[in-house]
């Protein structure tokens, strides 16, 4: 039975809110496992499965697949496709309010570290990701589809038109490179928009360190709050001491009528270390 045929014998209608387009081509699917390097010793954490389509090709590989979905019309759909796979485990419910550390416990029994790969719904992803890499969940890496304009935000270089404070967070989380687009007609029904999947490895040890990193969030923000403000004006909205703020930025060596645009990761890190040290 084709996906077509699957979805309208169980009579699914698409949810907009949801983002739901489904992958249809079978080589995509196996590219998509094959850039998650998905062995069988791996633990996958799948997110929006939507018809199972993915879902399918993970567990054919993986040690285990759990798969979350928020949808409950497609539960039936779901359990129907991953029928006779007894390393595949279904959770309902939203993956913003998940441990994915102790849903593996729950599942599995014991820890494990993990991969996420998911065609993300795309309302979700970016609030999404940083979830999984803010958390500090066990995760090795995340491969995901998402819209052909985000993965080239998320990976941008500085003084590029697509860098901003998402390319910055992510960034300071892992390192982050596009693996391939994905024309916009590989998907049921099709989005308006092309694809891509983008390859994400948490550090295990982060290279560059913010010493308080709630200020780093609150810095990164802020230099790019008003993008056409060079950051002397645009740090004003972190309401400290204009002297303080300057003393850092030279101390630092960044030009106060620079704009945050043009900031790499490690300039932010280490501004957002002298603002700490001089607020304390």
């Amino acid at each position: 039975m084709n996906l077509r045929d699957t979805l309208q014998k169980h009579n699914f209608k698409f949810k907009k809110k949801f983002g739901q387009n489904f992958i249809t081509d079978g080589n995509l699917l196996q590219k998509i496992v094959d850039a998650g390097d998905v062995g069988p010793d791996d633990v996958i954490i799948e997110v929006g499965p939507g018809a199972a389509t993915l879902t399918k090709a993970l567990a054919q590989r993986a040690k285990a697949v759990i798969a979350i979905e928020i949808d409950y019309d497609l539960i039936p759909i779901i359990e129907e496709t991953m029928e006779g796979f007894d390393n595949f485990y279904l959770v309902q419910g939203d993956a913003l309010e998940l441990n994915l550390d102790d849903l593996i416990i729950e599942k599995l029994g014991s820890p494990h570290r993990c991969k996420v790969v998911a065609n993300l719904p795309y309302y979700i992803t970016t609030p999404l990701v940083m979830h999984f890499l803010e958390q500090g969940f066990s995760i090795d890496r995340i491969v995901i589809m998402v819209q052909k304009e985000v993965a080239e935000r998320f990976a941008a270089q500085p003084g590029k038109k697509d860098y901003g404070a998402i390319t910055v967070s992510l960034n300071y989380y892992g390192a982050v490179r596009n693996a391939f687009t994905v024309p916009r007609q590989m998907f049921t029904p099709q989005p308006d928009v092309d694809s891509a999947v983008v390859d994400i490895q948490p550090w295990i040890q982060k290279p560059l360190q913010a010493d308080d990193e709630a200020l780093f969030h609150r810095l990164v923000k802020a230099a790019f709050g008003q993008r056409r403000k060079t950051l002397n004006n645009a740090l004003k909205t972190l309401q400290l001491d204009s002297a303080l703020v300057q003393s850092a930025l030279s101390g630092c060596e960044i030009d106060g009528t620079r704009r945050g645009e043009t900031l790499s990761v490690a300039e932010f890190v280490a501004l957002s270390n002298a603002l700490s040290e001089a607020i304390k």
